[in-house]
């Protein structure tokens, strides 16, 4: 049992202490944090932390994998830090190149919305199979219940996209959840719906507003909090001191609020629009491409941290159309391979420390998660990293050839393969996406047992 107590203090004493952390938050393997001196912290010593697996600098972070045990050590970093993970003002963190800053924010977006996401994904998935099985009626209450559970986050999402990217921004958390609430009140969606019928524009003081609903969605929210990262400074700046509590939220959320529903939702809900025809078309001409792409080269967007910029894509993907043949698929397929790759290693090597590494890693990693195989293993075996490659590009072939939908997320593993299980959608649908997953593990591993060679004689 990992003392987490122990690691989280070496850790930060690693990376200079509190009073070099301009903030720190985690993901599902990592320990993220903002340095003013990145140059501080010794990779080759906080390699060597017991409970350490690996570091990795990107997007503006520096990120130390710990792996599953990471939501454990997390609490007690925080506490350390004093202010649920903000260290001490009296310093700007790097501010990096405008695409490190980019994926940085988008990470820290994306990440603390993850679990709740994955819920409501695995909630789904288990509905899917009880109404598959003929368990539950989808005319029940019971189907009822625990699909409005499901459907929560979802249609939530703009209020709980709207506090995560405050957090990020700089901006108050309650302020951005309201603007969140603006968007899908049953108001304003009463309003649209009744525009539609009669053809007649919304208007406020005379500016028209678009006749789109916002929930579910996830660029017009970003969009909308962004803006007000910038104009909350000002209404503060030019408020009153006496009265600044009451006028610099009035200010705020009167021009935020018109500005986003005149202007940032309908350019939000454009570009979703766009992105999700521009993904039904990549799907009719080429279906195969993309989940290729990404079960070949995932293993490398994970060591950068960017692939935390594909979320996105993926949400808006099932928002939009209703699915993702994309992301989902090939993040499937190259997390299988990346487990099989370590598992047929587990069994031929000869070296006890190695065999329960890749045996343990190696299991995480077919259930979804990689950080753990990757740094542990596939990083230090080139072999390993050929099997992942292959098993990956080559079930992420098939599962685009057979235009495989992912209907709720959760992390991409044989754990999650009932998302692929849509409530409408046939069940070949979610024997492709077994058959996909299977093929990516064959394919790899018997890669992985024929090219590995034990560095340790027997």
């Amino acid at each position: 049992m990992a003392n987490h107590d122990k690691l989280a203090a070496d850790v930060l004493a690693a990376v200079g202490g509190k009073e070099n952390v301009s903030s720190a938050t985690h993901c599902i393997t990592r320990l993220r944090f903002n340095l003013k001196d990145a140059g501080i912290p010794k990779e080759e010593e906080i390699k060597k932390i017991p409970g350490v697996l690996g570091v990795v600098q990107a997007g503006g972070q520096y990120q130390i994998v710990i792996g599953p045990e990471v939501s454990q050590v997390y609490p007690k970093v925080a506490a350390l830090l004093d202010n649920d993970g903000a260290a001490p003002s009296g310093g700007e963190a790097p501010k990096g190149s405008l695409a490190d800053r980019i994926i940085d924010t988008i990470s820290g977006i994306f990440t603390p919305v993850l679990p709740a996401l994955t819920a409501s994904g695995m909630l789904k998935a288990v509905l899917a199979i009880l109404v598959a099985f003929k368990l539950v009626n989808n005319t029940s209450s019971t189907y009822q219940v625990i699909n409005f559970m499901a459907d929560a986050t979802f249609y939530f999402l703009p209020i709980l996209l709207a506090g995560s990217a405050a957090k990020k921004l700089g901006c108050n958390v309650y302020l951005a959840m309201m603007l969140g609430g603006m968007l899908i009140h049953p108001n304003f969606v009463n309003l649209v719906a009744g525009a539609k019928e009669t053809g007649e524009a919304i208007r406020i003081f005379g500016l028209p507003i678009y006749n789109a609903t916002y929930a579910s969605s996830v660029i017009p929210i970003l969009l909308g909090v962004l803006l007000m990262s910038k104009v909350e400074p000002f209404a503060n700046k030019i408020s009153p001191k006496p009265v600044r509590f009451f006028t610099a939220p009035l200010i705020t959320m009167f021009v935020v609020g018109i500005a986003t529903l005149c202007v940032l939702g309908p350019v939000g809900y454009v570009i979703s629009t766009w992105l999700g025809n521009f993904v039904n078309g990549l799907g009719k001409v080429a279906p195969w491409l993309a989940p290729t792409l990404l079960g070949l080269f995932l293993p490398f967007l994970v060591m950068t941290g960017t692939h935390h910029a594909l979320t996105s894509i993926g949400i808006s993907n099932r928002m939009t159309l209703g699915f993702d043949t994309i992301i989902y698929p090939g993040q499937l397929a190259s997390n299988v391979a990346q487990g099989a790759a370590a598992l047929a290693v587990s069994l031929k090597t000869k070296d006890s420390q190695l065999k329960q590494l890749s045996s343990a890693t190696g299991i995480t990693a077919v259930c979804g998660i990689t950080e753990p195989v990757l740094y542990g293993v596939t990083m230090k075996i080139k072999t390993n990293m050929i099997a992942a490659m292959a098993g990956g590009g080559v079930g992420g072939f098939f599962m685009g050839i057979m235009k495989t939908k992912n209907f709720s997320g959760g992390s991409p593993g044989l754990l999650t393969l009932p998302s692929y299980i849509g409530l409408e959608a046939p069940m070949s649908n979610f024997y492709f996406a077994c058959a996909g997953a299977a093929i990516a593990f064959v394919v790899s591993f018997a890669v992985s047992f024929v090219l590995f060679k034990d560095e340790k004689k027997g």
